[in-house]
């Protein structure tokens, strides 16, 4: 499906997915919500972060969640039924090669998978295959290129445009998310439209600089570090400075911002 996961699959990547879910769950989900009855396919689940935030939202609905890692899929599980969800199947499945016949789901979900496949317009397809006529696709992506920040930082930068570096070289795109509008139309999808959801930190709102400026965010180019130095994307100096300064935006004077991209498509 991909030309491999930029992040990893360590016990660290998990625990950052799930504090990435739950510190955005009102920013993004507030309106993540299916018919009664539905049947959803969740998409790319991974390690099922989103899994255990959609899925009790929508307790009248069924979920199928697949992901291509067995490993994840396990993790997933394990956490969905820790939390007594039960309205959630999980598969191994292949985003290109999907097992079900067409028009199988009423709604698709797909959260933070494009940005790591090499053709997302093929990826689409398959899954506009199997959504029934009248059903959506909701797509959620961010976008790396939206952040900014104070005290400006031309290190931190750097680093993140690293972890833009590293993503491209395996295929995927971190900027994916303004993109989305043109991608699901491409795809075959109407009646489409897209809503940025930014992420707005300064020291005010406590509760998103632990989740979201250190736990999510510094998290995620923290642990690409030693990649991008071994792949001379970036050098030691610039990855230590530039991490060393994005937790610099958690002062009292810091801030920090970012925008996600929700998109939602129409299979008529």
């Amino acid at each position: 499906m991909s030309a491999g996961y930029v992040h990893g699959y360590s016990k660290n990547e998990s625990t950052r997915l799930e504090d990435q879910a739950n510190c955005l769950n009102g920013l993004l989900h507030q309106d993540s919500i299916f018919p009664e009855g539905s049947t959803v396919l969740e998409a790319g689940c991974g390690v099922g972060a989103q899994t255990v935030i959609v899925a009790p939202k929508n307790p009248g609905a069924r979920f199928v969640s697949i992901d291509i890692s067995e490993d994840s899929l396990r993790k997933a599980e394990a956490l969905a039924r820790s939390r007594g969800i039960r309205n959630v199947e999980f598969h191994v499945g292949d985003i290109l090669d999907l097992k079900f016949p067409d028009g199988h789901f009423d709604h698709i979900f797909v959260c933070f998978v494009l940005e790591h496949l090499p053709d997302p317009v093929a990826a689409l397809r398959s899954l506009k295959r199997v959504l029934k006529r009248g059903g959506t696709i909701t797509l959620i992506e961010g976008d790396h290129g939206s952040a900014y920040f104070y005290p400006e930082s031309h290190h931190a930068q750097e680093a993140i445009n690293a972890l833009v570096e590293l993503q491209s070289r395996g295929g995927g795109n971190a900027l994916i998310g303004r993109q989305l509008y043109p991608l699901l139309v491409q795809s075959g999808f109407k009646n489409c439209s897209v809503s940025p959801r930014m992420v707005y930190v300064d020291s005010s709102k406590p509760n998103l600089v632990e989740g979201f400026i250190k736990n999510t965010f510094t998290a995620m180019i923290e642990g690409i570090r030693e990649k991008a130095v071994s792949s001379s994307v970036a050098g030691k100096d610039t990855m230590e400075r530039g991490i060393q300064d994005l937790y610099r935006t958690c002062g009292p004077d810091g801030v920090f911002c970012y925008t996600f991209f929700k998109g939602i498509g129409h299979n008529i």
